[in-house]
């Protein structure tokens, strides 16, 4: 996607890329059109902050598998679908939404993508795509997230991709809000199942987010007996 990669972010520079935007708007919302090519037009459209991008990231996450390009694009490491992943990555761009006073919208889009983390995959995105503001608006659905995907794991639900490190990063972005609050919802994740390494990992970022206060010092203690050499040395131990 790297030719895709440089027309979508040269628009950063390149005002004129408004003039693309009504053939991008028609391309998405053709229903004879390839797949992909739809797919494309939606991140187009979603990373430039305009609103027709962030109203059909919002339809899709309504009804995920029905999404018009649902299955285009397939992670190598869990054959899934990864079109949410990169929706949300192209939602996480500030800078046009800003200029185009679309930022409300752009809130909502990402708030209909967390409302599905528990099903979808994300990649290892959610730990990092949440600016401060966003976060307080969206914290209660982080919460609700995670404690959906908590209970689908204490329920051996079976999954085609690895959740248990999913929510651990969707508490890793609350972290950044509210560093006690994080540790409560990663406690949930790893109390639901035997934690792999791996999600013990992407929990070290939780216990550096959340500081020296006791809740952060008690999640680095765990983590340090919890985990491997790995993981205690990422958490300096």
């Amino acid at each position: 996607m790297s030719d895709i990669d440089d027309v979508i972010f040269g628009a950063f520079d390149v005002p004129a890329h408004r003039e693309r935007v009504p053939g991008l708007i028609g391309l998405m919302n053709d229903p004879t059109a390839r797949e992909g090519d739809r797919f494309l037009a939606c991140l187009a459209l979603t990373t430039w902050g305009e609103e027709a991008g962030y109203e059909a990231v919002i339809r899709a996450a309504a009804d995920p598998k029905r999404s018009p390009w649902y299955d285009t694009l397939i992670d190598r490491k869990f054959s899934v679908d990864s079109t949410f992943a990169q929706l949300a990555e192209a939602a996480s761009e500030k800078d046009l939404a800003e200029e185009k006073g679309t930022l409300p919208l752009r809130t909502e889009a990402l708030r209909a993508l967390v409302r599905i983390a528990d099903g979808e995959y994300f990649e290892d995105r959610l730990g990092e795509l949440f600016d401060s503001a966003v976060l307080v608006a969206l914290i209660d659905d982080i919460k609700d997230a995670v404690g959906r995907g908590v209970r689908s794991l204490a329920a051996g639900e079976r999954h085609s991709f690895d959740l248990p490190t999913q929510l651990v990063d969707l508490a890793s972005a609350a972290a950044l809000a509210d560093g006690p609050l994080a540790v409560e919802l990663a406690m949930s994740v790893l109390g639901a199942v035997e934690p792999s390494q791996r999600a013990l990992m992407h929990a070290v970022a939780i216990a550096h987010r959340a500081g020296a206060g006791p809740e952060g010092r008690r999640f680095a203690e765990y983590l340090a007996a919890a985990g491997d050499d790995a993981v205690r040395a990422a958490l300096g131990k």
